[in-house]
């Protein structure tokens, strides 16, 4: 495992848990950030020991969303060629996308435990996990709308599957700010809890009763929830009677049925 400049990585268990480490800048994402999740998640997906993967802020927040200063300077260093500063603004958007795509495509669960603030980009980063979970007192905007813009690396695209189109869009055109209370309300996280502490211990405990199950069933179940995401119901049941005429000749389905009949707790191969 490489030492990062901007996350902190530790396994706990079958569990990673990564931190966003820049607590002085409110974990706002620099560019060495948008690198180094790419690698640590290449790494999670990687790694079969590793079964599910938990992403938190250090500090006392969350994150603030991308660097103000690495879109300064990405802004500074444009071609003056209008066609060809466009296409550099293209390339680099698609490039954030790609740290994001990262999480959604990831085959191991990953879980977004939040507390403090969750703006802009990091809005478009838990939109890409699998679960969200908040303190009470957490603040999320999609504040892309207040500097000009519209949010690029996801939020647009994943929201409207997570929480009402309606309630999406009023997020997306005012960046009014939700507190952990309403955004467990519209379904924006799972469930709340009341400060950082409970909610880490809350959300390592979830993560962790994930890993304890087949590492292949878990696979095959998120992959077969991303695949009906973008796909017919057909297309998804042909999918699934294909993948497990393969999942289904595994050890796993074995060690699961003689641990239920003996009434004993299964162990897994990673």
């Amino acid at each position: 495992m490489s030492q990062y400049e901007t996350l902190l990585v530790e396994q706990v268990g079958k569990v990673a848990h990564i931190q966003i480490n820049r607590p002085e800048k409110i974990n706002a994402m620099n560019r060495a950030f948008w690198l180094e999740i790419i690698d640590v998640f290449k790494w999670v997906d990687e790694t079969p020991e590793v079964r599910c993967a938990v992403i938190s802020g250090a500090g006392k927040h969350f994150s603030a969303g991308i660097d103000l200063q690495m879109l300064a300077e990405a802004s500074s260093g444009m071609d003056k060629d209008i066609g060809r500063k466009a296409e550099a603004i293209r390339r680099n958007v698609l490039q954030l996308q790609e740290s994001f795509n990262v999480i959604d495509s990831c085959r191991k669960p990953v879980i977004a435990a939040i507390h403090g603030y969750c703006i802009g980009g990091a809005i478009d980063l838990i939109s890409a996990c699998d679960m969200r979970y908040s303190t009470e007192d957490a603040s999320f905007s999609i504040k892309e709308i207040d500097m000009g813009m519209a949010a690029d690396v996801g939020t647009l695209q994943r929201l409207p599957r997570l929480i009402s189109d309606g309630m999406m869009r009023e997020l997306a055109y005012t960046g009014r700010f939700v507190d952990g209370h309403e955004a467990a309300r519209i379904g924006l996280v799972n469930r709340t809890w009341s400060d950082h502490v409970q909610l880490m211990a809350g959300v390592m405990e979830l993560a962790q009763e994930i890993a304890s199950k087949s590492p292949l069933a878990i696979r095959g179940t998120k992959e077969m929830i991303r695949f009906a995401r973008d796909h017919s119901v057909e297309d998804g049941l042909n999918y699934i009677a294909t993948w497990n005429a393969a999942m289904l000749q595994s050890d796993d389905l074995k060690v699961a049925v003689m641990a239920h009949m003996s009434k004993q707790t299964p162990e897994f191969a990673d």
